[in-house]
């Protein structure tokens, strides 16, 4: 196996064609073909699947892509770095569940330095979402919580994907819903309080496992669940329809705006919010200056169900 033969095996994969990918590596196809039999040979399985309407990885091929991406990443960093003497940008990039301030804690991160000494990215996003971006190396860390309903099935997942989970803080559990709402001006609420009004939660996917959402009490009976895929509809839906949502309680008010309160639940509920990373991986300067941000975000909700 040659560094040569992994470029070709990105490039099939990026371009979906024997065709294209031999013209952008300007070969020809009989010679990138039998390179990556060759390949395939001294692997022991097939990277692509060809047909007549072009070639798709098949599973085993993905797997080998996310070491094979990293190795020709690397490599051609060194050789602008070193060779072509380009100054590249350092990156970092986040996966985070829906959480406001893990969006205000990245936005204080990226003002301290300048845009074009860096690639930034955060995605917000599902749960499993997050452990594959962290395991294939698209993001340097994920910010999820975990509970005493989800733990062991979610310890068992980033065991399984080479990760590890660090707890930053603890957070009651809390009762976000607009400012407009009935129930906005209480002290605290219970599930019962709720029971009229329709539950958000955020949408998983194909994988709606109970144990990958991210609300508390996923499986409570509720009169009415609505799913979202965004924050966006999410919030347009507690103002239209009097929904809620059950969170940490930290909002961000110069993200969030005033419109909007945070009430505690009446439940002793610890939702422990952290982020996982790659096991054995040492933090970059950004990561670290990220937890830190992440960090001045545990601060106490106001009483009387005001708002952050």
């Amino acid at each position: 196996m040659t560094l040569q033969q992994l470029t070709y095996a990105v490039t099939i994969a990026e371009t979906a064609s024997m065709n294209k990918a031999a013209q952008a590596l300007f070969l020809s196809q009989s010679s990138l073909s039998a390179s990556i039999l060759n390949l395939e040979k001294e692997l022991g399985f097939s990277l692509f699947r060809r047909t007549n309407r072009g070639v798709s990885v098949t599973p085993e091929g993905s797997e080998f892509l996310i070491y094979a991406r990293q190795i020709v990443n690397q490599y051609r960093l060194t050789e602008e770095k070193f060779i072509l003497k380009k100054e590249s940008k350092k990156s970092f990039s986040v996966s985070a569940q829906h959480y406001t301030f893990a969006v205000k804690a990245f936005i204080e991160m990226a003002r301290r330095f300048q845009p074009e000494q860096y690639a930034f990215g955060i995605y917000e996003c599902k749960t499993g979402e997050i452990i594959e971006n962290v395991r294939s190396y698209k993001s340097e860390l994920g910010v999820l919580y975990v509970d005493d309903f989800n733990e062991e099935i979610l310890q068992r997942l980033f065991a399984d994907n080479g990760l590890t989970f660090t707890e930053l803080f603890p957070c009651k559990t809390y009762v976000f819903l607009a400012a407009a709402h009935p129930l906005a001006r209480r002290a605290s609420l219970s599930l019962e309080d709720l029971q009229p009004y329709p539950c958000l939660c955020f949408d998983q996917g194909e994988n709606q496992s109970f144990y990958l959402a991210e609300e508390v009490y996923s499986t409570w009976h509720y009169r009415q669940v609505i799913k979202a895929s965004d924050r966006a509809t999410l919030l347009n839906l507690m103002i239209g329809l009097n929904g809620y949502t059950l969170c940490s309680g930290i909002l961000c008010e110069d993200l969030n705006g005033t419109d909007y309160r945070v009430i505690p639940l009446q439940s002793d509920k610890i939702m422990h919010i952290g982020y996982i990373r790659r096991q054995g991986s040492i933090l970059s300067k950004l990561g670290e200056i990220y937890l830190e941000e992440l960090q001045k975000c545990n601060v106490h909700i106001l009483p009387e169900g005001g708002a952050l």
